[in-house]
């Protein structure tokens, strides 16, 4: 059973697209499934982490508002990290699933329990991963990957009885 999943963020969160005004701020899409998603994955007991390459306010302020916990900007080694959140929360690989779209991703991708990539991940990256979804990368991915795992972990009644009135 899955308990953690992991994010990667350019590419899987957002469609990898960086965008800056002409004053240099940043800016970032992201979709409101997978935000969904992320919080109803959580309020049924499971946890999220993010671990990305890039740092950037917005990451930091998206995560506190689907209240993400553990959030890990400017790691350019995502396994060791991953290594670190697992030992905290007294996890196994098998209890871990992971999206990523890229080379960076590779070997934390290698060494979840299930790994997904985006459609639009690097040709490396679909070669490795358990799953290419058929969503792109800021287009549902990681809402697609969060109901894929809630099925394998039998959990669509928890899933849905968080939003049943």
């Amino acid at each position: 059973m899955i308990k953690l999943i992991v994010l990667d963020v350019d590419g899987c969160l957002t469609d990898g697209g960086l965008i800056y005004s002409a004053d240099a701020i940043e800016s970032k899409s992201f979709n409101v499934k997978d935000g969904l998603g992320i919080t109803t994955w959580i309020k049924t007991g499971n946890q999220v982490a993010i671990i990305t390459g890039r740092n950037s306010n917005i990451v930091e302020k998206r995560s506190k508002e689907l209240g993400i916990e553990h959030v890990h900007q400017g790691i350019k080694d995502k396994d060791r990290v991953l290594k670190e959140i697992m030992t905290s929360l007294g996890l196994k690989p098998h209890e871990v699933g992971a999206i990523g779209d890229d080379l960076n991703d590779y070997n934390m991708l290698d060494f979840v329990g299930r790994s997904f990539t985006p459609n639009n991940g690097v040709k490396e990256i679909k070669e490795l991963v358990d799953t290419v979804l058929s969503s792109n990368g800021g287009d549902g991915a990681v809402r697609e990957m969060i109901d894929i795992l809630v099925d394998e972990n039998d959990q669509r009644d928890a899933f849905l009885s968080v939003w049943k009135i």
